[in-house]
């Protein structure tokens, strides 16, 4: 790759196609674009150009081995978008994704090498090969840069009383409420396990036709308790702990059964648990983000998972790349959402 084309594609403006097509035939072009080099992702211009499919076919197999995101411009689907990790209208819509990505470049990688990894997957091996590509970022550099300055003293306290989830039998129905309100709900250990518990419950019992799933207070969950990020004792066990205690692992398995209402935040394992449900329904004050790969890591609650099965990967790469919010509308429009309350 010469120093002109590594120049080019340093900004917002994409390169051509038949650029593109001369790295595709290139070994040291793979290398260059990558995590561990100046160019660690790759902005083109997929409607550049028309070129035989044996060229689309060796462009989409280069693409697909590239360690790093791509990101297509494209205003219609074309031959090559299918295998773009992110695709956009215009150059200018790049720009919070190539910060997120130069920001954490190797947390970036590892999303979308995961996405397209686990596309076909069935749930329960996809959900460990996330939890393996997160354990490996928990070790990681960007990770620790986080944990330097942001590493809470104790894990936060909550003050509402009574289970982390609140639970009450209606005949055949489970009503079940995200009880920590001080917390924002945040998604703790504590929750974790109560919302486990909740799961197999639901798992074991045929007789609970219908599961209701909320919050209490004004969102539904912002997500992991930031208070205990770095208390796992080292990523290896955290993977362990994680095959053996995601809560979206279990509500996958009676999805058909769940109705998730949300409300307000729903950010990082906000959204990624209740989108493992049959059906989610949404309040129009709800937004939803997905803020991990500012802390080096991506979705690990089973997001990339839950999250891309709704809206497929090259939106849930959009969503974890950029860190921006969506607005409830825009989530049913995409069906992250299944419907929307009126207030």
């Amino acid at each position: 790759m010469s120093a002109a084309s590594i120049t080019a594609v340093r900004g917002l403006q994409p390169v051509s196609l038949t650029q593109v097509l001369a790295w595709a035939g290139d070994t040291d072009a793979r290398r260059a674009f990558s995590p561990l080099s100046a160019q660690p992702f790759l902005l083109f211009d997929a409607t550049d150009g028309d070129l035989p499919e044996p060229a689309y076919a060796r462009i989409r197999a280069w693409l697909r081995e590239l360690p790093c995101p791509s990101i297509a411009i494209a205003g219609n689907a074309t031959a090559l978008t299918p295998a773009c990790d992110v695709v956009l209208g215009t150059a200018d819509e790049a720009a919070p994704l190539v910060e997120g990505i130069r920001r954490c470049p190797i947390a970036a990688a590892v999303l979308v090498q995961l996405l397209r990894a686990i596309e076909t997957l069935p749930v329960a091996d996809a959900l460990t090969a996330e939890s393996l590509a997160y354990a490996t970022l928990q070790a990681g550099p960007g990770f620790r840069r986080w944990l330097e300055t942001n590493r809470a003293d104790s894990p936060a306290v909550p003050t509402d009383e009574g289970p982390a989830v609140a639970m009450e039998r209606d005949q055949e129905t489970l009503l079940l409420e995200l009880n920590r309100p001080s917390n924002r709900n945040g998604m703790s250990v504590e929750m974790r396990d109560a919302l486990v518990e909740a799961m197999q419950l639901v798992l074991s019992d045929g007789s609970i036709r219908r599961v209701r799933l909320s919050g209490r207070g004004k969102c539904f969950s912002t997500g992991g308790d930031l208070t205990e990020f770095g208390t796992a004792p080292d990523p290896a066990t955290a993977h362990v702990v994680r095959s053996l205690a995601v809560p979206g692992r279990f509500l996958a398995a009676c999805a058909a059964r769940v109705e998730a209402r949300v409300h307000g935040a729903c950010i990082g394992s906000g959204i990624e648990f209740p989108a493992f449900a049959g059906r989610v329904t949404a309040a129009s004050d709800a937004y939803f983000q997905l803020p991990e790969l500012k802390f080096g890591l991506i979705p690990g609650a089973g997001g990339c998972v839950s999250i891309a099965r709704r809206i497929g990967r090259q939106r849930t790469a959009w969503l974890a790349l950029s860190g921006q919010r969506i607005k409830a509308a825009q989530a049913l429009d995409w069906g992250l959402v299944d419907a929307m309350e009126n207030d």
